[in-house]
């Protein structure tokens, strides 16, 4: 790295966006459990996220207010009699990021609600994992994200995931008028009020989508978590650009009528990173020299122990975010409210799209806490989520290059991924077509049974899910002219994807800049943290 003294601020320090020029420093980059230092073509636009926002003063006290102050609902005390079936309806492992430090605000909100709930007269309270057609949670995992106390006090009976392919377990409601199936868990169809308790990481999760999707089965999911769809979204982070938030309003509209749910939606900064590794959120230009020699301890540590050790690493350092909001009440006026602030934090405006976009993997998704994120993963993170981190229009223009820094290699979890292996070795080599995938195979893997069993019994991933991690790629897929993959360890998985691959980012470049021309224009889009690219033309 160059001496500390020859870096400039090169920059405006209140611009998320940095343009590269001469003495711009190199830039510290995940790629998988490890991180590249890339010096950048001069002109590369560098796209940071936000500071984090202040958290609020007293968490517990902002979730009494919301309860008490609910958007288009009576306040929940006023909703709990004695007798009543109440259940609490939690979101997942998937959310957020890598997981928060404890108490996890579920937690927080849970201590209030079954306060409230006891002091109500209320004793049949069931605690529900939203999973919907994710792994079961562990029980290590439900402890940790509710506490030992709640935990003691309900599991195994009365705290569990949702399980999807129970046969008595669910209960269809009827159909929208799109003829969508709405299928929910029988305990939830039962209740006679349900509290919704989510964790709003990124601007789709949250609203109509959190019962829409996390308490229904495959029939229901079938309606949006297909092909068609996430090509017909032009976001995935805006509701009126997104066809499958549409999708999913008109499913967790039926269930608002026939349920009274009252959701309790907080928010979150994007304070990824603590302590030790809090450089990571700075810009290269603010690094001090103890932050220089950090990352240079942390890269080459990571690169000298094995991988899965480094995996065990990175995925045991929790993340410091603040709580940044609580709103409480129905589905739609709540998450406006939600969507307001998830855009505050995130949302940074970018002049203008770029020929070539550069996407850093990190070494985590929501579907690989705990696990590996393997070739299927790292796909649907780069042309999935980071692709359609924007407002509707992407950062990289039509026909455009993506570079995805990441090793690539060829690792699945069994436990976890069980039908990714399958999908990967036999399904992918005979066609990339999700068309032809969703008519000829998806069933086949939906409905096989040694996937349901690992489903239900085990802690894997539905038999379906590779499939859908493969649509949730579609929409950049059908948008760039061509993936490069740098620093890929071997040919065949970048060619299983349909990607090209380089050595080195500077190799990816150069490749990038014949396919696109000499004067393409480049954007880093410097993640994580996480933030939001509003592009403007």
């Amino acid at each position: 790295m160059r001496p500390i003294k020859t870096l400039q601020k090169l920059y405006d320090e209140e611009s998320q966006v940095v343009i590269t020029e001469k003495g711009s420093p190199p830039r510290a980059l995940f790629s998988g459990e490890n991180f590249l230092l890339e010096d950048l073509p001069v002109g590369t636009r560098v796209i940071f996220p936000r500071p984090p926002m202040e958290g609020v003063p007293n968490v517990k006290a902002a979730i009494r207010w919301a309860i008490n102050h609910p958007e288009g609902m009576d306040p929940l005390h006023a909703l709990l009699r004695p007798g009543m079936k109440l259940t609490c309806v939690i979101d997942d492992i998937s959310v957020p990021l890598p997981p928060m430090v404890t108490p996890d605000v579920r937690q927080s909100i849970l201590e209030v609600v079954l306060e409230l709930a006891a002091d109500s007269g209320v004793d049949d309270v069931h605690l529900l994992i939203a999973n919907a057609l994710h792994r079961r949670m562990t029980e290590g995992e439900m402890r940790r994200m509710v506490g030992t106390k709640i935990f003691d006090a309900y599991y195994p009976d009365r705290y569990y995931n949702h399980d999807a392919e129970d046969p008595d377990g669910i209960v269809e409601l009827e159909r929208t008028a799109h003829n969508e199936v709405v299928a929910v868990n029988r305990r939830v169809a039962e209740s006679d009020l349900i509290v919704y308790v989510n964790v709003n990481f990124v601007p789709m999760n949250g609203g109509h989508k959190s019962m829409g999707t996390g308490v229904t089965n495959y029939a229901s999911l079938r309606a949006h978590h297909n092909p068609k769809t996430i090509r017909d979204s032009d976001s995935y982070m805006e509701p009126k650009a997104s066809a499958l938030y549409k999708s999913n309003s008109r499913i967790g509209t039926v269930i608002d009528k026939h349920l009274k749910v009252f959701h309790i939606e907080t928010t979150l900064n994007n304070r990824m990173f603590g302590g030790p590794t809090d450089f990571l959120a700075k810009k290269e230009e603010d690094y001090t020299e103890a932050d220089r020699l950090k990352f240079q301890a942390l890269r080459f540590t990571l690169g000298k122990i094995p991988r899965a050790a480094a995996r065990k690493v990175l995925n045991a350092i929790p993340a410091p975010y603040d709580v940044t909001g609580v709103f409480a009440g129905a589905t739609e006026p709540v998450h406006v409210k939600t969507l307001e602030m998830s855009w505050k934090q995130y949302s940074v405006p970018v002049q203008g799209q770029s020929d070539i976009v550069i996407f850093p993997i990190p070494f985590i998704s929501p579907y690989s806490v705990n696990s590996i994120l393997n070739p299927l993963l790292v796909q649907v993170m780069g042309l999935g989520y980071f692709f359609n981190l924007n407002r509707g229009i992407p950062l990289v223009k039509k026909g455009g290059v993506l570079i995805l820094l990441h090793p690539a290699y060829d690792e699945f979890d069994p436990e976890h991924h069980p039908s990714y292996i399958e999908f990967f070795n036999r399904i992918l080599p005979e066609t990339r077509d999700s068309m032809k995938l969703e008519h000829k195979y998806e069933r086949e893997f939906a409905e096989n049974p040694s996937y349901v069993h690992l489903y239900r019994k085990g802690n894997a991933y539905h038999g379906v899910h590779p499939f859908y991690m493969w649509y949730w790629g579609e929409n950049g897929r059908q948008h760039v002219g061509k993936v490069i993959v740098a620093g890929a360890e071997n040919n065949h998985v970048p060619a299983l994807l349909g990607w090209d691959r380089t050595d080195t980012l500077t190799e990816a470049i150069e490749e990038a800049r014949g396919f696109m021309g000499r004067s393409a224009t480049i954007s880093l889009l410097r993640i994580a943290p996480t933030l939001l690219a509003d592009v403007k033309l």
